[in-house]
């Protein structure tokens, strides 16, 4: 992770957030097929399921974009549409299936879920302090060196100043 010459922040660790797709994606994968096993729980059916879905992803990604998670919308866009693809399947191919098998995956599925996504968001914030961080010292560092121009040009001034003669 560093600072650019214009002051952007440019991070370099795996949780870093991509273009299209990123680590995160595993995150909306799993968080797809959570969904998937989880709303085989209940009767909606199956219009009614994929739509509340639809809803949720896009609810989630919506409030990303209000606490200021910063994403490209290409990368807001394929976010849902990783959910989506990982829910369909996971949700239509368990019909069949007694609750008694998916049920442990669901738990199991969720838990990597959360472990992943909690990892993420601590990687996500040692990332935000350290931005914090070489911000200050870039501010800091950037006020010295215009002390030390400034040093310089006064410096430069009484050097080239004409002298009185007495």
């Amino acid at each position: 992770m560093h600072l650019t010459r214009d002051g952007k922040f440019h991070r370099t660790d795996i949780w870093r957030e991509g273009k299209w797709v990123d680590l995160w994606s595993v995150v909306h994968l799993l968080s797809g097929v959570s969904l998937g096993l989880g709303a085989t729980l209940f009767t909606f059916g199956a219009v009614p399921t994929v739509i509340i879905v639809f809803i949720l992803l896009v609810a989630y990604e919506m409030w990303e974009a209000m606490v200021k998670i910063h994403e490209t919308p290409q990368n807001r866009f394929m976010d849902v549409v990783v959910g989506m693809v990982s829910f369909v399947p996971s949700f239509f191919f368990l019909q069949g299936l007694p609750k008694l098998y998916f049920i442990p995956a669901f738990g199991f599925v969720l838990g990597v879920n959360i472990l992943l996504a909690t990892i993420g968001w601590l990687a996500s914030r040692k990332a935000e302090e350290f931005e914090k961080k070489l911000r200050a010292e870039f501010i800091a560092q950037r006020g010295r060196l215009r002390e030390r121009r400034a040093k310089f040009r006064d410096a430069m001034k009484h050097r080239n100043a004409p002298k009185e003669d007495f």
